[in-house]
């Protein structure tokens, strides 16, 4: 494996859907398919925006009102692809320098008219600095992107109620 190859995390999953339809359910419905553990908050999470538009964020929102965003889109084009910015640094704490971010690109392939492919690329992951190995084997762990994309397939095929 390449230096390079190592610092990027590449996971995909099939969902049966039109693409516009699985673009849709991504976006509008992601604090439904993340998983509830996966919060920097220091209450439950209320919910999860998605801001799905070029200078969006993605942030949870606490049950207290309190926000923490994590996330930049730096690019939203329906219903191929979104980029957003992973601001989450090593210790797993929001990170404010955006030099130091990775990016999550998502695309979405029709297979059919009736299925799409959902590709993620986590990339640019040494961007983090010291430690961002840690960052790399936790989102290419099965609990970071795999359970994120398995729950996201399971959303889809409960017909968007999960």
């Amino acid at each position: 494996m390449t230096e390079t190859a190592e610092q990027v995390v590449r996971r995909q999953i099939v969902v049966q859907a039109p693409i516009e339809r699985a673009f849709t359910l991504f976006t509008e419905r992601f604090g439904d398919f993340k998983p509830p553990e996966h919060n920097l908050l220091g209450v439950p999470i209320a919910e999860t925006v998605f801001e799905a538009e070029a200078g969006g964020h993605i942030y949870d929102r606490g049950t207290d009102g309190s926000e923490c965003r994590w996330a930049r889109v730096l690019a939203c084009d329906p219903p191929d692809r979104v980029v957003f910015s992973w601001d989450i640094n090593p210790q797993w704490q929001v990170e404010d320098d955006p030099e130091n971010t990775s990016e999550v690109e998502v695309r979405f392939v029709a297979e059919t008219p009736q299925r799409t492919r959902v590709e993620l690329e986590h990339r640019h992951i040494d961007r983090h600095g010291p430690g961002w190995e840690s960052v790399r084997d936790g989102v290419a762990h099965d609990e970071g992107w795999p359970l994120y994309l398995t729950r996201f397939a399971a959303l889809v095929d409960q017909g968007g109620t999960f």
